[in-house]
């Protein structure tokens, strides 16, 4: 594995470690407000499925970005993205919205 390689990974078990917090926080405070128990089990295979949608959508704007023969992803991708869930796109839509007005 060269160093390229290696740093790769490394950047990746931390960003995993840190989805799988952030899974678990949010989780715990579900759980707590709910009164149920999750256990780490479910928080891991829960952060593994969120990690795995994730990349995903990253692969999804990139290709919609490279079609465009464009190298950077924007608005346009993310709406694209969003096209076939009607509730996300209606959400998508009116954050695209709300920053285009803040932006000018």
């Amino acid at each position: 594995m060269s160093a390229a390689e290696a740093e790769e990974s490394t950047k990746d078990e931390k960003l995993k470690a840190a989805l799988w917090y952030a899974v678990g926080q949010i989780v715990d405070s579900v759980g707590l407000s709910q009164d149920i128990n999750a256990s780490p089990h479910f928080i891991g295979g829960l952060s593994e499925m969120v990690w795995a949608q994730i990349d995903n959508v990253a692969r999804d704007l990139e290709a919609f970005a490279k079609h465009s023969t464009r190298s950077t992803i924007n608005c346009k991708d993310v709406l694209l993205l969003g096209r076939r869930n009607e509730g996300l796109d209606e959400l998508l839509q009116a954050e695209t919205r709300a920053v285009r007005e803040r932006d000018g």
